[in-house]
């Protein structure tokens, strides 16, 4: 049997299933036969029991390989956030509780999410609105339009000038990853919340330095806090974020994590960026760095992108596996549900909730150092190989 026929069902997130065979095959798996959805039901029974067919099966599938495989003991979650989700509460809602219960080790997310989800420590509250409002009119007004969701401009300025104040500081000076930008600034973030009656985080950067998470963005100069940073630069102020910081970084967390038998997992929020740049540490390992490895062993991904037209946030995991990102052989836990993630963020955190007990937190930003220094030892290890690979290549063309 084949790996796309591998038995699912003994991992109870898929059905089993044959790509190929007798009738008797391909006719094995459970019926569509749900009971009628009645008054009080859970959110895991609505998953287990009456999501059976389309999407709602990509997403039972990936609430699953979630509760169970990527939640093991011996397995890292690495997180890729895109799309305007904390705008939407789905910061607050979903991806701090999955942090605080160690269901997120971490986190590569746009740098706009990171600046929205300012607002929530600063007590600048959004407001639900309508996607038709007059946009014109709304820019008159003062007020900025996420599709449905509005927030007072004056807010933005207030966040602003917050991100410049926070900057200031001593621990920006230097060059830095993104990682320890973002942890130096959870800590002023959670500073705040607490002035401000706070007694648990509200915000990602704030929960990511309680729980030592490392927050990675795959482009710092692409959102207001970018923005706020050159600013700065300009009065000879600011920090300087180095990207291959950024890039050893999260190469050495995923070249750590599957040591020992260890296994990585990535949970995708849409696509674009912080996508790509959660995969490309497999490739950095293999095709750069030449150390011998296989890709992510597990992959859940929710996006509306079609896959047909070559871009990145539609490619799906078989796609993946051709460049190194995914495990061949791990290909059937990779799962992509074509579903809004606000729809399919609440119900995926539930049900993990639910399912699975609260993990140790891994605290991967502390480690930073000790795993970059051993993808370093193994670079050297594998060194000749890749010289001797070089130098044939070299005679070929």
């Amino acid at each position: 049997m084949g790996a796309l026929a591998r038995p699912l069902g003994t991992r109870n997130y898929a059905a089993p299933m044959t790509s190929s065979g007798t009738k008797k095959d391909l006719l094995s798996g459970h019926r569509v036969a749900p009971e009628p959805i009645g008054a009080g039901v859970s959110v895991t029974d609505l998953v287990d029991s009456t999501m059976l067919a389309y999407n709602g099966a990509r997403l039972r599938e990936a609430c699953r390989l979630f509760a169970t495989d990527m939640l093991a003991d011996k397995a890292t979650v690495g997180l890729s956030i895109s799309g305007a989700l904390t705008p939407a509460g789905l910061g607050v809602a979903a991806i701090i509780p999955l942090i605080k219960a160690g269901f997120v080790d971490w986190v590569v997310s746009t740098g706009a999410n990171l600046y929205h989800d300012l607002h929530y420590a600063l007590d600048l509250p959004f407001h639900q609105g309508r996607p038709d409002l007059d946009d014109v009119a709304l820019h008159k007004e003062g007020v900025v339009r996420v599709y449905d969701v509005l927030i007072d401009f004056d807010h933005l300025l207030k966040t602003d000038a917050f991100c410049r104040k926070v900057t200031e500081a001593p621990e920006f000076e230097g060059t830095m990853s993104s990682a320890e930008f973002h942890f130096h600034f959870g800590r002023y973030v959670r500073e705040r919340e607490r002035i401000l009656g706070h007694t648990e985080p509200v915000s990602l950067l704030a929960v990511a330095h309680e729980y030592e998470v490392p927050v990675y963005t795959s482009s710092p100069g692409d959102s207001a806090i970018g923005m706020n940073v050159a600013s700065q630069a300009l009065l000879g102020k600011a920090p300087t974020i180095d990207v291959s910081l950024d890039v050893n970084e999260t190469a050495a967390i995923v070249l750590g994590a599957k040591q020992d038998g260890g296994k990585h997992g990535c949970l995708i929020l849409g696509g674009g960026s912080p996508k790509n740049f959660l995969l490309q540490t497999e490739p950095q390992i293999q095709e750069v760095l030449g150390i011998a490895e296989r890709g992510h062993d597990y992959f859940i991904q929710f996006t509306d992108a079609r896959v047909d037209t070559g871009g990145l946030s539609g490619a799906t995991p078989s796609e993946a596996v051709s460049w190194g990102k995914i495990d061949p052989d791990m290909l059937p836990a990779s799962i992509v549900a074509y579903v809004d993630t606000t729809v399919a963020l609440p119900v995926l955190t539930a049900y993990a909730m639910a399912k699975h007990a609260p993990r140790q937190p891994r605290r991967l930003y502390t480690q930073r150092d000790r795993l970059v220094e051993q993808m370093r030892e193994a670079t050297a290890r594998f060194e000749p190989d890749r010289l001797e690979l070089a130098r044939r290549l070299g005679e070929e063309s």
